[in-house]
């Protein structure tokens, strides 16, 4: 299973283990409520998910890697307790909370979320004498004698015995008690993340050409060798620092990240052609509508991997916009928001009109703080919002002259307007962009697999189907309408082809 089907396998476990009934009960037994096991690969984005789960269904999430824990830290420090039994006086050994569990109640009373999930790594990798604490937690959901409160999953992850020597193998008993998810890793389902989290364009048209490099481990004589989805990302964000700090990234840094000598070779190659073509080709020229005579015919003499990697340069460059226009969105929703707010509370006679605004902007300020605090916002969303209130504290020193509430609602409604104004803009430069890089496309290479592969890069990221979506484009759907119909009419061609030789 792909780490995106399992991602939406996660959200309606947790959707079922969390319904409720009219009273307020958990529709499933907590019996029932199997703890959800992901067995897949290391540096996948297994972790990442729970993640996005927790985010997206707005419960907690309380994260461990247990191989980083002793005995003590996952059932709690021993004492001794003095208890009768049957009339007599015993010493009897009991346990402190542990200190997972402890933190589960810290998340519940720092974020006010009641319900989340307890995420456990590489829990098939414990040492010795964690090994029992794990099955029993599999098993009967406590660390020690403290059990997992009600409302949070258990889900944990683990690596097959391939990929890690020191992996044991949970027994028939064990597996009968989980929710077992085995994750495969999938370029064209990673690259779908890659283009939302801004992996670095040159990683991207690479991995696109070599598909094969995305992944991968392997044991010689030599060592082991590896490459992961993990490694490419944390490679992308060197590269935006290399280039910030006007590095010339090489072989020998590259295979810190890509473990594999021979695949970071070949990237570091590809890596050095990327930058060379960059030069060569003004992207920002084409994405304005400039395509001069002469990159024409460089391109249709061009060799495949140089065609693609221009490919993956427009795109790039349409995604920016894509992607400013996706925050722009959620800057301005909070500036709505805000002036709504403003409007609704206009009958208090109280407080200034200034006053009054920097209540409101106060009410979002703490809702944003607490959001933060429980990890349900996303980075984009974090930098948005934190730009929003930034321009409602100057909306705020704009009404400080204003005396009426009608004529402050006014003012921010014109100011508003001024950003709706700069936003419509960027929308129309999408549009601009996104039909100049066809123009190019469709000038240099016609109908061929270019023009696909631009289509299926559009229709695959975040950002531009976030655009697509809302503010469509004539000439995305009209080839991609051009492109179904060819493909269709190959396929019955292929049809009527079987039917002769048949007849």
């Amino acid at each position: 299973m792909n780490i995106k089907r399992v991602k939406e396998e996660i959200k309606r476990t947790v959707a079922a283990y969390l319904e409720k009934d009219a009273s307020g009960a958990y529709v499933m037994d907590e019996i029932h409520q199997r703890p959800v096991l992901l067995i897949g690969p290391p540096g996948i984005g297994k972790t990442a998910i729970m993640e996005q789960v927790a985010r997206e269904c707005k419960i907690g999430l309380v994260s461990y890697t247990i191989t980083h824990h002793t005995r003590q830290s996952a059932i709690g420090l021993p004492y001794i307790e003095t208890k009768e039994f049957g009339g007599e006086t015993y010493r009897v050994t009991e346990y402190t909370m542990s200190e997972i569990i402890g933190s589960i109640y810290d998340k519940m009373r720092d974020t006010g979320l009641s319900e989340g999930i307890l995420f456990i790594d590489e829990i098939n990798c414990v040492s010795e004498t964690l090994a029992p604490t794990m099955l029993q937690f599999l098993q009967a959901k406590t660390f020690g004698q403290h059990k997992v409160p009600a409302g949070w999953i258990i889900c944990a992850a683990g690596n097959p015995v391939e990929y890690n020597r020191s992996v044991r193998e949970f027994d028939v008993v064990t597996l009968d008690r989980v929710k077992k998810i085995e994750v495969d890793q999938d370029f064209d389902v990673w690259k779908e993340y890659a283009y939302q989290v801004g992996i670095h364009d040159s990683i991207l048209a690479y991995l696109e050409i070599k598909k094969e490099n995305f992944y991968r481990v392997e044991t010689t004589v030599d060592g082991i060798f590896f490459v992961t989805a993990r490694g490419w990302e944390d490679l992308s964000q060197m590269l935006y620092a290399y280039e910030r700090q006007g590095f010339v990234p090489d072989r020998d840094m590259i295979v810190q990240y890509v473990q594999n000598p021979q695949i970071a070779l070949d990237f570091a190659n590809y890596l050095e052609l990327w930058y060379k073509y960059q030069r060569r080709y003004d992207i920002a020229g084409v994405l304005a509508g400039q395509i001069p005579e002469s990159m024409r015919e460089a391109m249709k003499r061009a060799a495949f991997d140089e065609r693609i990697s221009v490919i993956g340069m427009l795109y790039g460059g349409c995604n920016a916009t894509f992607r400013d226009i996706y925050r722009g969105k959620i800057r301005m929703g909070e500036l709505y928001q805000a002036i709504i707010g403003f409007r609704d509370l206009m009958a208090n006679e109280f407080l200034s009109p200034r006053e009054l605004f920097l209540d409101v902007r106060a009410q979002k300020e703490a809702a944003y703080q607490k959001n933060r605090k429980a990890e349900l916002l996303t980075k984009d969303e974090i930098t948005e919002i934190e730009a929003a209130l930034a321009t409602l504290a100057s909306y705020a020193y704009e009404l400080a002259e204003v005396n009426d509430n009608q004529g402050a609602y006014a003012k921010l409604r014109a100011l508003f307007e001024e950003e709706r104004t700069s936003y419509d803009a960027l929308v129309k430069l999408a549009g601009e962009q996104l039909d100049h890089a066809f123009t190019f496309i469709r000038t240099c290479f016609g109908d061929g697999q270019e023009l696909v592969i631009f289509l299926t890069e559009l229709a695959r990221g975040f950002y531009s189907m976030e655009y697509l979506n809302r503010y469509g484009n004539e000439k995305f759907f009209e080839y991609n309408k051009m492109l179904l119909f060819k493909d269709r009419e190959a396929e019955l061609m292929e049809e009527i082809a079987a039917a002769e030789f048949i007849s």
